[in-house]
């Protein structure tokens, strides 16, 4: 099997720290976006005029939260199928079949 060349060795290790440096940006950008969300919602929140949390003010007033929030939930949506299919058979049969007249409803 032929040997690399040192040239193509340092040609691959170069293309390697290309694509780390990379996905550092990415995930330093994630971390900046993250931070100015975080800030927004805690200013809000600390905000003494606001007699109320509204949850829809903030997804829709903060750039990038309703879409984080779409996002992280769609993530989860795995656990929670587990969750529920570990829990029904707790359930007795009168709750399963509230459960399926609900999911049906939802079918039509």
């Amino acid at each position: 099997m032929p040997r690399k060349s040192a040239q193509a060795d340092e040609n691959e290790k170069v293309q390697e720290n290309q694509e780390e440096e990379l996905i550092k940006q990415k995930y330093e950008d994630e971390i900046a976006k993250l931070n100015t969300m975080l800030a927004a919602v805690l200013k809000y929140l600390s905000d003494d005029d606001v007699e109320e949390i509204d949850i829809e003010v903030l997804l829709n007033n903060t750039e990038g939260l309703r879409e984080w929030w779409d996002q992280y939930r769609e993530r989860n949506r795995k656990q929670i199928e587990v969750e529920i299919q570990k829990s029904l058979s707790d359930l007795s049969l009168e709750e399963l079949e509230s459960i399926r007249e609900q999911i049906n409803e939802k079918k039509k």
